[in-house]
């Protein structure tokens, strides 16, 4: 395998490593952007834009906006992507005690998971804090970086029905054991332990799970990788890489990193949500376009929905379409829906693989088994808010939504290749 390839996707391994909830995601994107002079903006304040500079703005600490204002402009290249995934999110009052013997805690899912992979593994806790203190509520970040609570299995002498179609209960099978004995209360102290305040002063909280174990490259060649969270990571990663790599060039280059994109996007920080077209309406105020100005640059934009898509699984291609089946590591993948889940048509897949071949890209396509239906993504959703050319694309994965997913090692390579093409067009 060439170091290319592996380097990129390390990089994506370490980034994926240290972004335990959607707020961290955010926060690591805001680490990248502000070394590479990006300035960050508050929607609550007036947006002083000028060109020829680089600018973001988060919402709910969970989703991000990011662009670069050139000279020139004739319509925006924008590049969407989600930062949540599918886990396990913690209740108010969570522990639960069995007969003095063991302590778990009351979870609830979060979208679409395969639960089977959550046990027997190593699990810990992150998400973000309320606290109450002299100067109002203040947001903390937090994460206990330890192997902290386990999701265990009944014995299999115990389920018989285990290997047979068994029908998890969240509320039942799923709560993680936090500890032996009675620990009631014990989570609200850790908070607390981990910043130095009184318990009473904890007023809320956004926690789940998060699988500890890291990230790997494996293979004959070095050829696949598995990591946490590379649905939807991969894209938004990729997408933040190719924003800084890119220099200026004719048209308004942005990301957008959504969240709440597994639950539906229906939030104010989701794709469904009047935050990408609020930012566009402000950035048109602050350049001074008139509606007409406007329309125009929305006629000349594209968009590049970016969430990755199944690969062919080696045990399973019948699942597959019978004559589109991608594979992981075989490079980028457009997808289709007669339905239009996905955004892609013939005008908008024939100027994005015009760009692939152009760049010698390889790519593929990607159509659902027609009696299998898929789920769909945010770029559909996005256009309700803000119309215009656009394209479902993503790299090729197995055990999507597991809390250990599997890739191509040349896809992240590939991906940022391509979005950093679609920038510069």
């Amino acid at each position: 395998m060439e170091k290319k390839y592996i380097e990129e996707t390390q990089n994506l391994i370490d980034f994926i490593k240290k972004s335990y909830s959607p707020f961290h995601v955010v926060s690591n994107v805001k680490d990248m952007l502000n070394k590479e002079g990006f300035i960050e903006l508050k929607e609550e304040e007036r947006f002083n834009i000028e060109k020829g500079k680089s600018y973001y703005v988060s919402r709910n600490n969970s989703s991000l906006i990011a662009f670069k204002i050139p000279n020139k402009y004739t319509g925006y290249s924008i590049i969407a992507s989600h930062t949540d995934s599918p886990s396990f999110k913690i209740k108010s009052n969570p522990e639960v005690v069995v007969d003095n013997k063991y302590t778990t805690l009351n979870v609830e899912g979060y979208g679409g998971m395969l639960c089977a992979p959550w046990f027997d593994r190593p699990l810990s806790i992150a998400g973000r804090v309320f606290l109450d203190s002299s100067t109002g509520v203040v947001e903390k970040l937090i994460n206990f970086d330890k192997d902290l609570v386990s999701i265990v299995n009944l014995a299999i002498h115990q389920n018989k029905d285990a290997n047979n179609s068994y029908k998890y209960s969240i509320q039942k099978d799923m709560l993680p054991i936090i500890g032996l004995g009675n620990k009631k209360g014990q989570l609200t102290n850790l908070i607390a332990d981990q910043f130095k305040v009184d318990p009473l002063s904890i007023l809320d909280s956004d926690l789940f799970l998060y699988n500890r174990m890291e990230g790997t490259i494996w293979g004959f060649e070095d050829e696949l990788y598995s990591t946490p969270k590379l649905d939807d990571l991969q894209c938004a990663y990729s997408s933040i890489r190719a924003l800084i790599d890119t220099p200026l060039t004719n048209t308004i280059s942005l990301c957008a990193l959504f969240d709440n994109e597994e639950v539906g996007s229906g939030t104010k920080q989701g794709a469904l949500s009047d935050f990408l077209v609020t930012i566009i309406d402000r950035i048109s105020f602050a350049l001074n376009l008139d509606i007409e100005e406007q329309s125009m640059m929305q006629a000349g934009s594209f968009m590049l929905s970016a969430d990755n898509a199944h690969s062919m699984h080696p045990n399973h291609k019948e699942k597959c379409d019978i004559t589109n089946h991608p594979v992981a590591g075989g490079g980028i993948v457009i997808k289709y829906s007669a339905n239009q889940k996905y955004t892609t048509d013939a005008h908008s897949g024939a100027m994005f693989k015009k760009l692939l071949i152009e760049n010698e890209i390889p790519y593929q396509e990607f159509f659902n088994n027609s009696d299998i239906p898929g789920g769909s993504t945010l770029g559909n959703l996005s256009n309700q808010q803000y119309s215009l050319k656009s394209v479902d694309m993503g790299a090729a994965q197995l055990a999507m939504h597991s809390p250990y997913e599997t890739g191509g090692t040349k896809d992240t390579y590939y991906m940022i290749s391509a979005m950093k093409a679609f920038l510069k067009r």
